[in-house]
């Protein structure tokens, strides 16, 4: 008989809160400012959808795991090293707002700035939610490696884990240098297989299948799903930034509009777009002052163009080569009927 899915990933979820919030607790001593910590706490528990750890924990089912304390605290690793490059990516964005609250860079200005202290708050918010973020990496590996796993396990899910913080910090450098110019429909979807594709999904998949002694067989079986899914999970994120309901999404709508984010519906646009549309494109998008009516421009060429279509038609597309990936995948009905799920809710969602 199968799990009842839908209780089961809610229930994996209360378990990695529970997980991060005793991790966290036991780490307070150790830091010196209690308002520092905080920040850092509250960031990590409030919020965020847990899929990462989600999937990992699924990989690990996926490759006959049994359920344990010792997975749920390697999967939830996994949000450590996701709150690590929201942080940063927030600094690098100047995003003031993620999940509908002040980002951590911006709280720790306002903290300097109640204090009444010496300097720039933007500098010092920036350079202590830099030092957050690196705490927060450093974190993920040890609560990673004292999940209790076997040593022999745990090595071969590291080598995996390396590979991703590497595409991570590669993808969000190719991100950073593709905001210097106009990047291609390719490039885009570079930028998005490497910073977000893969380790939301693959990745994690891979390192669950690897601590349970999966074999390269159904580690590649979790590529061919995880990839497009992966991809239609960021392509879904980016029509959001833009078309999104600020009150659902926790993000300003106009964040990725001002930024000028080099997304694939946005090098679309300019694929397709008239001399007229093109030259508000490249006046309008990276305008740190773009105010409703600009953005309102913007989004309206989006559409006419056929970005937004061809965008969603994508997502299908990629939605639609998973789900076959995983019906031929070497794993058990259980696992199949948690990934089909968690698919649903990575792409057919608002926020």
């Amino acid at each position: 008989m199968l799990i009842d899915v839908v209780a089961d990933t809610g229930g994996l979820r209360e378990r990695c809160e529970t997980v991060l919030a005793d991790w966290l607790d036991r780490q307070r001593p150790a830091w010196p400012d209690l308002a520092v910590f905080e920040t850092l706490r509250h960031f990590v528990l409030h919020g965020g959808k847990r899929l990462r750890p989600m999937f990992c924990y699924w990989g690990w089912r996926g490759a006959g795991g049994d359920d344990g304390p010792e997975i749920v605290s390697a999967a939830s690793a996994l949000e450590l090293f996701h709150a690590f490059a929201l942080v940063h990516d927030d600094i690098m964005d100047g995003s003031d707002l993620r999940r509908g609250e002040p980002s951590v860079h911006r709280r720790l200005a306002d903290e300097h700035h109640r204090r009444g202290w010496r300097g720039s708050s933007g500098a010092y918010g920036a350079g202590a939610a830099l030092l957050v973020g690196d705490l927060l990496a450093a974190w993920a590996d040890q609560l990673f490696a004292e999940s209790g796993l076997p040593p022999e396990r745990l090595r071969r899910g590291a080598a995996i884990f390396a590979r991703m913080r590497t595409e991570v910090i590669a993808g969000q450098y190719l991100d950073l240098r593709a905001g210097a110019g106009a990047g291609s429909v390719a490039d885009a979807l570079t930028v998005i297989r490497m910073k977000a594709a893969r380790y939301t999904v693959t990745r994690p998949l891979q390192i669950g299948a690897a601590l349970a002694g999966g074999t390269d067989e159904l580690l590649a079986a979790f590529r061919a799903f995880g990839d497009p899914l992966g991809d239609a999970f960021q392509l879904r994120d980016d029509i959001l930034g833009v078309f999104g309901d600020p009150a659902v999404t926790g993000k300003p709508a106009l964040d990725d509009l001002r930024e000028g984010k080099q997304t694939v519906m946005l090098a679309l646009a300019r694929d397709h777009a008239s001399p007229s549309q093109a030259a508000a494109l490249t006046h309008l998008a990276g305008d740190p002052d773009l105010d409703e009516a600009g953005a309102a421009v913007l989004r309206q060429i989006i559409v006419d163009t056929g970005a937004l279509s061809r965008t969603e038609r994508m997502i299908r597309i990629r939605t639609d080569a998973a789900r076959d990936a995983l019906a031929a995948a070497p794993i058990t009905g259980e696992a199949a009927a948690a990934l089909t799920e968690l698919a649903g809710r990575a792409v057919d969602r608002h926020a």
